[in-house]
């Protein structure tokens, strides 16, 4: 199973506009603190690669996550390969990666709202230092179906597929 998954720059305020007239469901905005980690055996940079914990605060306290992402399968999104599980404790998770020698490579924070619309989830990002995204996204083996049907769903948000950006948070602010 693949994270099919499609980002372009846009303003929120006409995104959710859009969303309301096609009948998107609005879930939760939550705060999200990803810490990634470089590996003292490979370049995750080189590899195309991601190891990250990410600690996510909602109404219903905090919680975290340890995920790790393969490098790109498609030529046309952001496609990979995705494992991910959860933890008791963000913090002790990061200590356990540095004890066994992964190091702090950057800090991504957003506030992110998600939407469902047509088996695709819709995510309204808002990153520190970087600006504001939409992701649409879903997890499918097929990835060109469901790339072309990513596409569509920008397209019907009046967003422009051509204007996607394959670089992921941390690139773009390490860059």
């Amino acid at each position: 199973m693949y994270e099919v998954e499609v980002k372009v720059p846009a303003d929120h305020g006409d995104v959710r506009d859009a969303l309301a007239s096609v009948g998107a469901e609005r879930g939760e905005t939550v705060e999200q603190v990803d810490t990634y980690y470089d590996a003292p055996h490979r370049d995750f940079a080189e590899t195309d690669e991601a190891l990250r914990v990410r600690r996510v605060t909602d109404d219903d306290g905090e919680r975290a996550r340890i995920t790790y992402k393969g490098p790109k399968v498609d030529s046309e999104s952001k496609t990979r390969e995705e494992v991910e599980t959860g933890v008791e404790d963000g913090a002790d998770a990061g200590a356990i990666f540095e004890g066994v020698g992964f190091t702090p490579a950057a800090t991504v924070e957003k506030t992110r709202t998600y939407y469902a619309y047509d088996d695709y989830t819709v995510v309204l990002d808002d990153v520190t230092g970087l600006g504001q995204f939409v992701e649409v996204e879903r997890e499918s083996e097929n990835v060109a179906s469901a790339r072309e049907g990513a596409f569509d769903v920008l397209r019907r948000l009046g967003l422009d597929p051509n204007e996607q950006v394959r670089t992921s948070y941390l690139g773009l602010l390490l860059e």
